[in-house]
């Protein structure tokens, strides 16, 4: 875990497996795509040689997406998370590399007071952190005052690409990648502590 001195003054979360579940078979949908299972899909898709590929490959992604949209629901300890941070008035923010109607679909369904969000319609899919850069500049704030949340590696990459704090949200399983995060958390409930203890030690200097 790295120390900062620096206070957190707004949180930004992954959407798919950190806020909400997500049921995508990666394997299946690489299958159908053609896409090596140990190469990224969405970069895959982007260097198929013409419009017409890409386009195909890119509506079975999106039939995917959409039908895990359907099912979703909040994680454990995520809505009592998010509104102690309101209550705090802590900003929020969501990046997801999901496309813009599956994501639309699952905060319909699963309301959270979160207004900006970003999707791969938006901004370059992480681990590019265009959209990440974009928040810290719509909120006026430096980007090392600004915590990512996200349960992947490329969470974690996007995170220092953007010079922010990188959690790692691992609640069974702690992955190989995790000692590149600067926390990890295991459950939500942990998240209000992590952020207000910044808050407490920033009150204290």
């Amino acid at each position: 875990m790295t120390i900062h001195d620096n206070n957190i003054r707004g949180v930004i979360f992954d959407l798919d497996g950190t806020l909400v579940s997500s049921e995508l078979d990666f394997s299946l949908i690489k299958a159908q795509v053609g896409c090596p299972l140990d190469s990224d899909l969405l970069a895959h898709i982007a260097s198929l040689p013409s419009p017409y590929m890409r386009e195909e490959a890119m509506n079975i992604v999106h039939q995917h997406e959409l039908i895990d949209a359907q099912h979703a629901h909040l994680l454990p300890g995520v809505a009592e998370a998010i509104t102690r941070l309101k209550e705090n008035n802590i900003p929020m923010a969501i990046v997801t590399r999901n496309y813009d109607r599956a994501a639309a679909i699952k905060l319909k369904n699963n309301p959270l007071p979160i207004e900006t969000v970003l999707t791969r319609s938006d901004a370059p899919a992480k681990p590019d952190p265009s959209a990440l850069n974009a928040i810290a500049t719509l909120w006026e704030l430096d980007q090392s005052e600004l915590l990512y949340v996200g349960d992947y590696l490329f969470d974690i990459q996007a995170a220092h690409n953007a010079n922010m704090r990188a959690c790692l949200y691992a609640p069974d399983q702690i992955p190989e990648y995790a000692n590149q995060a600067d926390y990890v958390l295991h459950h939500f409930s942990e998240l209000p502590t992590l952020v207000g203890s910044f808050q407490e030690n920033k009150a204290l200097c």
